[in-house]
């Protein structure tokens, strides 16, 4: 059976322009997760996804193959699912894969391979996703109307207990395991035979502005001192 780990890493990020390759203790964001995925021993092969050659080249330096990404999927309102289905349509011979996000620089093996077990330990699931637990209740969210005023979201929920609210959890940005077939059948990770794996919280990364490297930066010095 091929399992492969697969990144997409694009160039053109906006909002923090060349977030992939920003360097965070010394190497690269997308080297992370390259290195997680190898230390694994998971995967056979470990690619990753780009349209950009200095990427290609970081990908290369730090063990992992390139699959070049087509211009047409490499655009702002390209999404993740149409990465994977191209990896799949190019590499026939895979039969499990992991999408992990270049910028999952926490995340560690032990994960990878616990989400891997649930998934391979369980022939009725067809995608595991990582999750996280809301910090607050989300059923107790207020929305505001034209003049400022708050009111409940769900209403039906105003002043039932957390312990007895229905527990809901949210994709939180660091990997999605699936099953060929499924995932080119239903063509997305929120497929019918769904589950949640919950990352550990201090896995978890939201790379998106400056302000957001920043604060991961002050993460990692704090766990690198």
């Amino acid at each position: 059976m091929s399992i492969i780990g697969l990144i997409p890493a694009r160039g053109g990020s906006k909002r923090l322009p060349r977030k992939n390759i920003l360097e965070i203790g010394g190497i690269p964001v997308l080297a992370y997760p390259i290195l997680a995925s190898r230390a694994s021993g998971l995967f056979s092969h470990i690619y990753v996804s780009t349209e950009d050659r200095v990427i290609a080249k970081i990908a290369r330096k730090y063990g992992a193959e390139v699959i070049e990404r087509p211009p047409e999927i490499a655009q702002d309102s390209s999404t993740v699912a149409q990465v994977c289905l191209h990896a799949l349509e190019i590499c026939p011979e895979i039969d499990l894969f992991c999408c992990i996000y270049a910028t999952a620089i926490f995340l560690t093996p032990a994960t990878l391979i616990a989400a891997y077990e649930q998934l391979f330990g369980e022939p009725e699931t067809d995608f595991v996703m990582g999750v996280s637990e809301f910090e607050h209740p989300p059923l107790q969210a207020l929305i505001t109307d034209g003049n400022g005023y708050l009111s409940y979201m769900w209403p039906e929920y105003k002043g039932v207990q957390s312990q007895f609210q229905p527990r809901l959890l949210v994709s939180n940005g660091t990997f999605y395991w699936a099953r060929r077939q499924a995932f080119i059948e239903e063509k997305t990770f929120y497929g019918h035979r769904l589950k949640g794996f919950v990352v550990p919280p201090e896995q978890v990364t939201d790379i998106d502005t400056p302000e957001d490297m920043e604060k991961i930066i002050s993460r990692f010095s704090s766990k690198h001192p």
